[in-house]
């Protein structure tokens, strides 16, 4: 397995994992398609918006991919903290394909992530889930979280937040 950049190579992946979702909001919301009249213009947004454009802040994003190439999951990398990610979002969301949960990817993903924190050498990292999320809780627990306190989103779903020092 391993971790790619979005590229027009992956174009069909991204849609069949995204037809997979459903009609859910996209995690990370990065990865959403819809609004976009083709793939390079997603992909010429997304340039814009891991540079910090606009309303966000710099980013890295992924998808992992294992060798029958795949895309298992998600990955997006915040540089910095706003007060919104500080409180909700964290440095970094992920999400694992819908038919390929409860296979240890969410773990291997976030554990990827980490490395890839580390080399941008970031210090320390936050990672949230719902509070209702136990599989989330014990991923993000399992590769060194410890848990601070929790803080309620404008919709009133409570996100458990997490710091991991690298």
């Amino acid at each position: 397995m391993r971790l790619v950049r979005p590229s027009l190579e992956w174009e069909k992946e991204h849609r069949t994992y995204k037809e997979e979702w459903g009609s859910t909001r996209m995690i990370p919301s990065c990865f959403n398609l819809d609004g976009f009249d083709s793939y390079e213009a997603y992909l010429d947004d997304l340039v814009k918006k891991e540079k910090g454009l606009g309303k966000w802040l710099p980013f890295s994003s992924y998808f992992l991919v294992n060798d029958e190439n795949r895309v298992l999951g998600m990955l997006d990398i915040r540089h910095e903290l706003n007060d919104f990610l500080y409180r909700i979002g964290g440095n970094i969301g992920y999400s694992v394909r819908p038919s390929e949960r409860k296979k240890g990817y969410a773990t291997f993903i976030l554990s990827e992530a980490l490395d890839k924190c580390r080399e941008l050498e970031m210090g320390k990292v936050l990672v949230t889930c719902d509070e209702d999320n136990t599989g989330s809780a014990k991923v993000i627990l399992n590769n060194g979280g410890v848990e601070a306190h929790s803080e309620k989103d404008s919709d009133g779903t409570v996100k458990r937040r997490f710091w991991i020092n690298l």
